[in-house]
């Protein structure tokens, strides 16, 4: 390619809201923590090689399903999640740290010796949760 040497009409997408292809064998539920695994949308979960993606904002079942058969609609954003327990309890002093994906509901305060791939960052920390900056591009 060459550099432009005439206007270009430039095609954008949104940056917030993802419509991406669904695991295969997969069921992603509505406000649970968005994961790409392998370039699918999946439900979070204990692995080393997922990317936080956000929050699904629908349930997408693709159950049975070849992977990319279903897409589901994800956004970033900042969410609340469940907090883990015991040593990985997240608390107040852990705010601006990151956080790790525990399942598709639930971030702790570590990496789980090395077993749990990164949620996003800890914005605030409630009784009944913990907020946290999940999603593509952050």
């Amino acid at each position: 390619m060459t550099a432009l040497a005439a206007e270009r009409n430039t095609k954008e997408r949104i940056g917030d809201v993802f419509d991406l292809p669904v695991k295969a064998n997969t069921k992603c539920f509505l406000g649970g923590l968005a994961v790409i695994d392998a370039g699918y949308a999946a439900p979070g979960r204990t692995a080393t090689t997922l990317v936080a993606a956000g929050r699904f904002e629908e349930s997408a079942d693709n159950t049975g399903g070849a992977a990319g058969d279903k897409k589901a609609r994800v956004k970033r954003g900042i969410y609340k999640f469940a907090n883990s327990a015991a040593g990985d309890l997240i608390a107040q002093a852990d705010v601006g740290a990151d956080c790790y994906i525990v399942d598709d509901q639930t971030v702790a305060k570590t990496n789980g010796t090395n077993t749990r791939s990164r949620a996003g960052q800890i914005v605030a920390v409630d009784s009944d949760g913990v907020w946290v900056q999940i999603g593509l591009g952050w």
